[in-house]
């Protein structure tokens, strides 16, 4: 037996790289150069099965072996014969692909009971204790997030209880970062021999964790008040109820990195397996998206009606319920914009149709009778399209009213146990999930009529799609898996690219890169909450970081506070404007009155001027983003065409310049592009973990 365990302590390396199991905790160490980082002994993996809660060393037994092969080599240990849990058996890989020199931490399903497990917590999280805001980690929610390990304010329940693709993880990624050579600090009694002659030298070590599998997983997050420890780590749900595939979480670690680094590993990821198009790229199939760049936004209405039986229904003030703008009003407002000087405009129009903003989908039709019907509309797309601008149509096949003519509950989406999800929340009132199976269908049907209509707009803006999770539906006749609800929604944009049409959602999300023009905004989570609202950590841009150059964001430009100046954060990200921006819904997702009001005029001076830096960087990668001299107030950005962009929140200014030097540039890129190989070139080094 002791010969056992010590072939398990010794067991997957590389020459710089190594791994250890303990089986009596079942405890993994990664032993990365001089780095160790070790899963939290006081939170060992898990299993929810029904009600209970079952530890994988619960298992009546457990064999561990090592397993080594042409590409890298790890442990394999199986789990079965659980009391508490008949007829479920799985195995756990963890193994280092040696090229990449990556850990790979694999949970495979051998055998589940349908229904049985709800959620396996695999891997544990690592050991991250150290009050100290030096060490911080990384979470996705919103543009993103950096939790210092000493923030006073505790984390809360992240978005869609941060399940991956959706607000509450754009990316299926997160990432711790370090002090270096902290082996005894990480909790591990066995440091890397190879780190006792290391030197401290004031740089940090890092990894980030990619789910390579995101479809039905989540990050799961944990920081008290004041740290002085941060938990962050990976869940995995069924798929209709059953954990019938692999589920595989792939570590990257690094010795000198930050969370600019972390963020070039995920978009080399990203381009590697073609997950993502740049807006260079979509501009070949849609060549109106050159139009975007610059465009100032509009983002207005025609007719609202808020049904009695919506969570929305006003029955104090029934005033509020109902309004209605006519479609000549919209286009006299675009034309004072014109006279105004506005250059470049997306025009989004909401409640259009006749059942108003938010019924009736998706029999969103005909155009609004009482605002102009088919004419007034085509008069005003016409009218934007002769000024040289842009306009674009809200539409929603998700949300599936009941009113709805064409509504049959068999085609709602339908859960494993014959349950139908239903709320009554938004307008429309009482209304399932529109199976996304059908989605496709729809959308040609109902462009299909605008264009019978002599109707062609330039957008569309799919609600919901890049915001909410993937649904499933386990009906025999349109059986989908979360997965496959993505493909779905994926056609529907590509159904509006092959007609010319530039596809836009709510938000953004990983999944939709491949096809997504533009969106409706990506804030930071703060900025959709109550003002005041205490923040669970540092606003920091990990979205753009890797995604800038491939999607459109409009950002808010209200100003919240003396110091929360929302322009500021648009010129930092290299964003376009929102000239008037007004919410379907006040006090929700980030529509809150803001502490200044700014005439026309004004509002047209500050958008004028995030247009102008929009039109030069929006096909530029986010090379870096900075907190200068460590000071959250004073934060910098550096784009790829040497742009540089400064703000001050502090004293509400900002400074927009070309500062590098070409060579210093040229050099900055290449290393930041290269992030994902800087150790290879030491692997013959000797101070890795030997066999």
């Amino acid at each position: 037996m002791a010969e056992y365990k010590k072939l398990l302590e010794v067991s997957a390396c590389t020459e710089r790289m190594g791994l250890r199991l303990s089986p009596d905790t079942l405890q993994v160490r990664v032993f990365h150069g001089k780095e160790v980082w070790c899963t939290e002994k006081k939170e060992p993996p898990y299993f929810l099965y029904g009600e209970r809660k079952i530890l994988f060393s619960d298992a009546g037994s457990i064999t561990h072996e090592i397993v080594k092969s042409g590409i890298g080599s790890g442990i394999r240990s199986a789990f079965r014969d659980f009391r508490d849990a008949p007829g479920t058996a799985f195995e756990t890989f963890v193994w280092i692909e040696e090229a990449a020199e990556d850990v790979f931490f694999e949970w495979i399903p051998l055998e589940e009971v349908s229904g049985g497990i709800r959620e396996v917590c695999w891997p544990p999280p690592l050991e991250f204790s150290c009050k100290s805001r030096s060490w911080y980690t990384l979470v996705n929610e919103g543009q993103g997030l950096l939790i210092p390990n000493d923030w006073e304010v505790p984390s809360r329940e992240l978005h869609f209880h941060g399940m991956f693709l959706t607000a509450g993880s754009y990316m299926p990624w997160f990432g711790q970062i370090r002090e270096r050579s902290s082996g005894e600090a990480a909790g591990d009694p066995d440091r890397n021999p190879a780190a006792d002659s290391g030197e401290q030298t004031g740089t940090r070590a890092g990894y980030i964790a990619i789910a390579l599998t995101p479809w039905n997983g989540r990050v799961v997050l944990s920081h008290p008040a004041g740290g002085p420890f941060t938990h962050v780590s990976a869940a995995w749900q069924p798929s209709l109820g059953r954990m019938d595939y692999r589920r595989i979480l792939r570590f990257s670690f690094r010795e000198n990195c930050d969370y600019n680094d972390l963020c070039k590993i995920y978009r080399n990821y990203v381009m590697e397996n073609a997950l993502a198009c740049t807006l260079r790229e979509k501009e070949v199939r849609i060549p109106s998206v050159r139009k975007l760049a610059g465009a100032a936004f509009v983002h207005t209405g025609i007719k609202t009606h808020v049904d009695p039986a919506s969570d929305f229904y006003d029955p104090e003030h029934p005033e509020k319920n109902n309004t209605l703008t006519t479609f000549e009003e919209r286009r006299e407002q675009i034309c004072r914009l014109h006279r105004l000087g506005v250059k470049k405009l997306y025009l989004h129009l909401d409640g259009w149709a006749q059942p108003g903003y938010d019924n009736r989908h998706p029999d969103y039709f005909p155009a609004c009778r009482e605002a102009g019907g088919y004419a007034g509309l085509r008069d005003l797309v016409n009218c934007v399209q002769e000024l040289g601008w842009l306009i674009g149509l809200h539409d929603q096949y998700r949300d599936y009213y009941k009113n709805a003519p064409s509504y049959s509950r068999e085609y709602s989406c339908i859960n494993p146990d014959g349950s139908v999800p239903s709320h009554a929340r938004w307008a429309g009132g009482p209304q399932d999930y529109l199976c996304a199976a059908l989605a496709p269908y729809y959308v040609r049907r109902n462009f299909q009529l605008l264009f019978e209509n002599g109707i062609h707009p330039d957008g569309s803006y799919l609600d919901v799609f890049t915001c909410n999770e993937g649904d499933e539906c386990a009906s025999p006749r349109h059986r989908m898996t979360r997965r496959d609800c993505l493909e779905f929604r994926g056609k529907c944009f590509q159904y509006l690219i092959s007609r010319g049409i530039l596809p836009s959602s709510e938000e953004v999300s990983d999944w939709s890169m491949r096809d997504l023009v533009f969106c409706h905004y990506a804030p930071y989570s703060f900025q959709l909450l109550p003002p005041g609202t205490p923040r669970t950590g540092l606003p920091v841009p990990l979205f753009n970081l890797v995604y800038h150059d491939c999607v459109i964001i409009p950002w808010m430009m209200e100003k919240m506070s003396g110091t929360e100046d929302y322009m500021l954060y648009a010129l930092l990200n290299g964003g376009a404007p929102y000239l008037i921006r007004d919410g379907a819904y006040p006090d929700t997702d980030g529509a809150y009155a803001p502490e200044k009001t700014f005439t026309p005029e004004e509002m047209l001076e500050r958008c004028s001027t995030v247009c102008a830096l929009h039109e030069r960087v929006a096909y530029e990668e986010m090379l870096s983003h900075e907190f200068v001299d460590g000071n959250p107030m004073i934060q910098r950005s550096v784009f790829a065409d040497g742009t540089c962009v400064t703000v001050d929140f502090a004293a509400g200014t900002y400074t927009i310049g070309m500062p590098l030097p070409a060579f210093s540039l040229c050099s900055k890129m290449k290393r930041r592009r290269q992030q994902v190989d800087q150790d290879r070139s030491d692997r013959s080094r000797p101070d890795g973990v030997g066999s």
